[in-house]
């Protein structure tokens, strides 16, 4: 207490490049679901709020629409490797020549998860609506899962595929779904300059770890050898702030984005990430921090979590 905080730096670095806050956005699919212009209107709001937008390879826009909807924008590009490595090669080096500046590989999803709200409800991508940047990928194929055929993605990738990336891109590779200390250890042993401690979303493995409980042992693996990022649960400004209490650079949001973009497109998710910002400086003010460089470990006790 009685430290000066009146004025607050709430700025910090995603491998070098400035952002406003330490808050992302997730990648996600199928924003058109939510508002007609889709992943532009996300990508328009990153921009707008000085902040990284993770497209998604699920997205119903082109990565060139994304990239010319905002240029100039931080933007991700997350990959998902499927038994076809022609399209996956194809997606990683558009991505590159666009100017996208981060490759986001999604580690937990060797098959999808049983998700069985989806299940129940019978979800099926409306059929004006693609999977943009496979569009012609699957031609004639039964493309029932998310608009893809089932089972397209490739079980059989393991870390030595770190090295195939490498091959194929100049760009940081970022590792997304780590959630346990010897993960973490074998992404930084092959060369990844970041990891996303993430659960996706809840919606893969039943019964595995909040991110939240799962960061500490993460942050200590890595040793500050690769920047660490956590996605899942973010809802509060003080919530940003707990994750960087506890070692992380950055929070991505998925769910929030959504249900911005649901409510007024580009408008809507920016006053959600107006929101977040507001609340994570007041958190910072209240916790005696002036500047993100201050926040640290002494601000959480474990025991009240």
């Amino acid at each position: 207490m009685l430290r000066d905080v009146s004025m607050m730096d709430i700025r910090t670095k995603l491998l070098g490049t400035e952002i406003s806050f330490p808050v992302g956005i997730a990648p996600t699919g199928f924003h058109q679901l939510a508002w007609p212009d889709g992943e532009k209107s996300t990508a328009r709001a990153a921009k707008a709020m000085n902040t990284c937008y993770i497209a998604s390879t699920y997205s119903t826009c082109t990565l060139e629409e994304i990239s010319a909807a905002a240029p100039g924008g931080l933007q991700w590009f997350q990959l998902y490797i499927h038994r076809n490595r022609a399209v996956s090669q194809q997606l990683v080096q558009r991505a590159e020549a666009l100017g996208f500046q981060g490759l986001v590989l999604t580690a937990d999803l060797p098959y999808t998860g049983k998700r069985r709200d989806d299940v129940r409800n019978g979800f099926r991508l409306p059929p004006h609506m693609k999977v943009k940047n496979l569009e012609g990928a699957f031609e004639g194929d039964d493309c029932s899962e998310y608009g893809l055929p089932p089972n397209s993605l490739d079980p059989s990738v393991t870390w030595n595929d770190i090295y195939w990336l490498r091959s194929l891109t100049h760009l940081p590779i970022i590792i997304k779904g780590i959630l346990t200390k010897e993960d973490a250890e074998l992404a930084v042993r092959h060369g990844v300059q970041g990891i996303i401690v993430s659960n996706h979303g809840g919606r893969q493995l039943d019964g595995g770890p909040a991110t939240i409980d799962a960061l500490v042992e993460v942050v200590e693996a890595v040793q500050g050898r690769a920047e660490v990022y956590l996605d899942g649960g973010i809802r509060k400004g003080s919530d940003v702030l707990k994750a960087l209490a506890l070692g992380a650079k950055c929070v991505f949001i998925g769910r929030p984005a959504l249900w911005g973009l649901a409510y007024k497109g580009e408008e809507g998710l920016r006053e959600v990430l107006r929101i977040l910002q507001d609340e994570f400086r007041l958190s910072m003010a209240l916790a005696g921090c002036a500047s993100v460089s201050e926040i640290g470990r002494h601000l959480v006790q474990f025991s009240k979590l």
